[in-house]
């Protein structure tokens, strides 16, 4: 059994599917996310979306940094993150503006003050106002924030998007085939829009990444981060503390020069949105953009949900993992098929589309300081397989 499942998660959310097998599918069964007709409007030309997301346990290295340095201000990368996990995922239905949103915040008032919800609602609207300047257009509606120790430890950062959009601007996914050229969008550097290093770190994978990473330190003195029934082993089973800097070889080897970093700010590096490069590809090549999978729960195995029928995917030229990553392996000895199936591992957008396209894309993403670049294709095939070229080695799934 993976570290991952002993500790009580799910990378591909088996349970959860089959909760939901009798629900219905909407539009498009193979699209990112569920559209239905025009309930709003009423118009035969148009489609509703409503997605819920958030930052996951990501909200917990929050707030052991938060305690251990005073620095209230990583509560505004939680609310980045609780926005960028909804966002991107509407992106790869096509949907990039226009958008409202609704906060869902769950806390234990005893160890969460009003100062850190301050920094969490402040902290969205000030991403939608950076948002904004690169026109996508996201409303706050403010939400619900309710007081429920009893059951939350510390605090949950969730939120709903919607959507009123056209069906002819809607990508489902049902355009995947043999000959397509899959485009990787790096999920690590730093955009033009961004405001420092990002590890690429995204909102998932994070309880592994906490637990693998940091040292027993945090299990003694935060017994409020974890289930109390976990079994020891896989409890802060790292060597690490969050205010521990990084080696200078490590920095310059993974080309992270800033020397405030350290592995809590790598940690929680706020998740990236590719809204202002997901606008100006959708507004270009729509109609050369077959599909669009955002890699999060589930890594780089994320694709194989979405195909549309049994085809191969083959990623044989993937980013090299950067350094976050490196550093959860070195401390977990998981191997390379976990890591790829929980974590994003360097790129946490693809799209499917045509090689001609896939070079304009790239250039567009590199004039917005995101790294870019060819990761696979699309064969044919008898089933849905997915291989991974890591390493030398082959990963089949």
């Amino acid at each position: 059994m993976s570290l991952y499942s002993q500790r009580g998660v799910s990378a591909q959310k088996e349970e959860v599917h089959k909760a939901i097998q009798k629900l219905d599918q909407g539009l498009y069964a193979h699209a990112f996310c569920k559209m239905y007709p025009d309930f709003i409007g009423g118009d035969n030309d148009f489609v509703n979306i409503m997605h819920a997301d958030g930052a996951g346990t990501k909200s917990i290295l929050a707030y052991m940094y938060w305690k251990e340095t005073g620095d209230i201000s990583v509560w505004k990368g939680i609310a980045q993150d609780a926005v960028a996990m909804n966002l991107d995922d509407l992106l790869c239905v096509g949907v990039y503006d226009n958008l409202l949103f609704s906060s869902t915040i769950d806390r234990n008032k005893s160890v969460i003050p009003g100062e850190v919800l301050e920094q969490v609602i402040n902290g969205t609207q000030e991403f939608f106002d950076e948002l904004k300047k690169f026109d996508v257009n996201i409303q706050y509606l403010g939400g619900e924030t309710a007081d429920v120790g009893d059951v939350v430890r510390t605090i949950a950062v969730n939120g709903t998007m919607m959507a009123r959009w056209q069906k002819k601007g809607v990508i489902t996914n049902n355009n995947i085939k043999p000959g397509n050229i899959v485009v990787g969008f790096a999920s690590y550097g730093q955009a033009v829009y961004e405001n420092a290093y990002n590890s690429g770190i995204g909102s998932n994978g994070l309880t592994s990444a906490r637990h693998d990473i940091l040292s027993k330190h945090y299990a003694k003195n935060y017994p409020e981060t974890f289930e109390p029934s976990l079994n020891e082993q896989v409890i802060y089973i790292g060597g690490h503390m969050m205010s521990e800097k990084l080696p200078d070889t490590d920095s310059e080897k993974s080309g992270i020069y800033d020397k405030n970093l350290n592995i809590g700010k790598l940690l929680l590096s706020p998740t990236r949105t590719y809204a202002p490069l997901m606008r100006i590809l959708l507004e270009n090549y729509f109609s050369k953009i077959d599909g669009v999978i955002h890699c999060s729960g589930g890594g780089q195995t994320k694709c194989m949900k979405y195909l549309p029928q049994p085809l191969r995917v083959i990623k044989d030229n993937l980013f090299e993992a950067p350094y976050i990553f490196k550093l959860i392996q070195q401390n977990s000895g998981a191997d390379d098929r976990e890591m790829y199936q929980v974590f994003n591992m360097g790129h946490r957008l693809e799209i499917f589309t045509d090689e001609a396209t896939a070079f304009k894309m790239i250039n567009d993403a590199n004039a917005l300081g995101i790294d870019a670049q060819i990761v696979g294709r699309v064969e044919e095939s008898h089933k849905r397989e997915l291989c991974l070229h890591v390493k030398g080695e082959k990963i089949i799934y």
